[in-house]
Formats: structure tokens, C-alpha cells, sequence
């Protein structure tokens, strides 16, 4: 059977690395399809809309999308809504993965022995949406529910049990005692049902200090939606920063999308220099969640070859552009 990728470069370094990504997946030689689709930005500058009905559509179709980077203001726009954002509530992508493995090499700032995974609450917490001014004062709801607590945290054990079996709850119980109160106490509730897995906890800045100094002592974090979008940029930076960070996004449906944990890089894009390991290993994740396991470990390997061929982007200390970078890897598949 055909699988099916929508791509949606988005903004920005999306432009180059999603096409990248592309190349390598067509070398593999399997059967795979694309159809592409816009998003983003400069999509809403030219349709009023940051995610047109057309390209969910297109999601919708073939199940499975690869995006880049979205360009989001940081003041508010009348109409606009984060097309990531709006994505992950429509087809209820619940989960976010962020895998940080280290790299085969040593780079600035990288570190050995990582190998960890943080499990995103995707849907509510801080990003719920729900904010609002009255005079002087603005004021944010962090919605934390039941629900998306316990899916949360069982997709967290789920993993855990196909690595290391540990996982390591995050939160701030002791300051937030209604919201992450009850988040603890959720996690603590699927616990129960994993006797096999090892549980610990930390407070979020507990953990944030222990992820720079022992990475090493982590195998699964569950969390909350802006602790674990803190957490994982953290991990990044362990291991060479986030042009190396690859994503999923997926639920209980039968739609998923995959993405580079870096934004649009307005201030290289277009030069041609931007990392699209990211972007590739992205499609690792996805070609390995769709039932091509082989052809997944082959992209992995061939990224994790080119570096220990020297074959470096400027992010992690080489010269390489990001037609350079994509040739390698293509070359070592």
C-alpha cells in the first residue's frame, strides 16, 4: 500500500528543509507518495487564513504530514490562529514526542548519554487558548483536565515499557495544587496499571536543573503542555541545539504530523545554510510510526553516518549547507 505524506514547508527554513527531507525519502525507493499543501504565516498574508480548509483537506486525505516552521507574531492579529496549535485540536493530536538522542559525535555544548523522551500534553494547559484582558490586567486560564491527563500519561508508560522503563513525572503540585494537583495525581492513577515501570517525580524546576546535570538519569518525562515545550528545547540544547530535534504529533485518529522542533529562522532563511537533520530524522519518526521500520532505521543511519563523516551543518560547528547536509545523508542511505 502507498503511503501517502502531505508536505507543508510552512515559513521561513521550512522552505528548504521539508524539500530536503523530501529528497531522502525518494531515494529510499519505497512507495511513496506526496502531495503538498500551505500553512503558516505568510499562507494567512495571502489567503486570511494560516491553515485553509483546502489543506486540511489534503491532511485529511493522506493521513499522515510533514510540516516545517510557522512564522507566528507575537502581538495578536485579528483572524490569525497558529496553524501547529490548530492542527493538534482539530484531529485531537494529544501526544507530542520529542526524542533527544545524543549525537554520534561530539559537538559545543553536546553531551553524552542522552537518550531520553518527553511526553507533551498537546491540547490544553497554558496553550488552551483561553486568555482575556479586563483594564490593566490580562489574564491566562491553564485548563488541565482528567482526561487528557490519563491519556497523557499512558502514552508516556506505553513508551516507557518499549525503552527503559522509567518515567519521571513533572509538575508543580506544590504551587499549583488544583491544576498540576490533579495532573500528578492522574499519573499517578495509570501508574498503577505499568507495575513494571519504575515511577518517579520531580518539580518542573527540579527537573529542569537535573536535566543539565544528569540527563543521563532520565528515560521518559511526562508533563504538562508548557512545561514540556520548555523542557524539550532544553534537551535539545544537550545534544547540539533544536536544528537536530525531531517531533511527532499524534493522537487516537488515524491522522499524525511530524515536525522540526525549530521555528521559521526568518534570519537565515533563504541562504541556504539551515540544518534539515531535524527535518529528515522527522521523517524517520513518521516513516517508523506508518510501518516502515527498515526504511527508518536506513534514514537514521545514513544522519547518523554523515555526521561521523564530518559532514556538518553550521549549527553544530561545520561549513556545510543544507544542500551539502541533505547529499550526504542521501548518499549514505
Amino acid at each position: 500500500m502507498t503511503l501517502t505524506i502531505c508536505l507543508i514547508p510552512g515559513d521561513g527554513i521550512g522552505q528548504e528543509v521539508i524539500p530536503a527531507a523530501a529528497r531522502v525519502l525518494e531515494a529510499l525507493k519505497a512507495d511513496i507518495a506526496f502531495t503538498h499543501a500551505e500553512a503558516g504565516w505568510d499562507c494567512f498574508q495571502k489567503y486570511g487564513d494560516a491553515l485553509p480548509a483546502v489543506t486540511i483537506q489534503a491532511i485529511e486525505a493522506a493521513h499522515w504530514a510533514l510540516f516545517g516552521a510557522t512564522s507566528s507574531p507575537s502581538t495578536k492579529v485579528a483572524g490569525y490562529a497558529s496553524p501547529v496549535l490548530t492542527m493538534r485540536k482539530r484531529f485531537d493530536l494529544y501526544a507530542n514526542l520529542r526524542p533527544t538522542l545524543s549525537l554520534p559525535i561530539v559537538v559545543a555544548g553536546g553531551r553524552e548519554g542522552v537518550d531520553l523522551l518527553i511526553v507533551r500534553e498537546n491540547t490544553e494547559g497554558m496553550y488552551s487558548g483561553r486568555e482575556r484582558r479586563e483594564g490593566d490586567t490580562a489574564i491566562a486560564e491553564r485548563v488541565i483536565t482528567v482526561r487528557a491527563s490519563e491519556r497523557i500519561a499512558r502514552v508516556a508508560f506505553e513508551h516507557a515499557m518499549r525503552r527503559r522503563k522509567q518515567v519521571t513525572i513533572v509538575h508543580k503540585a506544590n504551587v499549583l495544587k488544583e491544576t498540576d494537583g490533579l495532573f500528578r495525581d492522574a499519573c499517578l492513577r495509570i501508574a498503577a496499571e505499568f507495575p513494571g515501570v519504575v515511577v518517579n517525580e520531580l518539580l518542573i524546576d527540579a527537573c529542569a536543573m537535573w536535566l543539565v546535570k544528569d540527563p543521563a538519569r532520565f528515560d521518559v518525562i511526562v508533563t504538562t503542555n508548557l512545561f514540556g515545550d520548555i523542557l524539550s528545547d532544553e534537551a535539545a540544547g544537550l545534544i547540539g541545539g533544536l536544528g537536530v530535534a525531531p517531533s511527532a504529533n499524534v493522537g487516537a485518529g488515524t491522522v499524525a504530523y511530524y515536525e522540526p522542533v525549530h521555528g521559521s529562522a526568518p534570519d537565515i532563511a533563504g541562504r541556504g545554510i539551515a540544518n534539515p537533520l531535524g527535518a529528515i530524522l522527522s521523517a524517520a519518526m513518521l516513516l517508523n510510526d506508518a510501518g516502515l521500520p527498515d526504511q527508518a532505521a536506513r534514514v537514521t543511519q545514513a544522519v547518523q553516518q554523515s555526521l561521523r563523516d564530518g559532514i556538518l551543518p553550521r549549527d553544530l560547528g561545520g561549513e556545510a549547507s543544507t544542500d551539502q547536509v541533505t547529499a550526504a545523508v542521501l548518499a549514505r542511505c
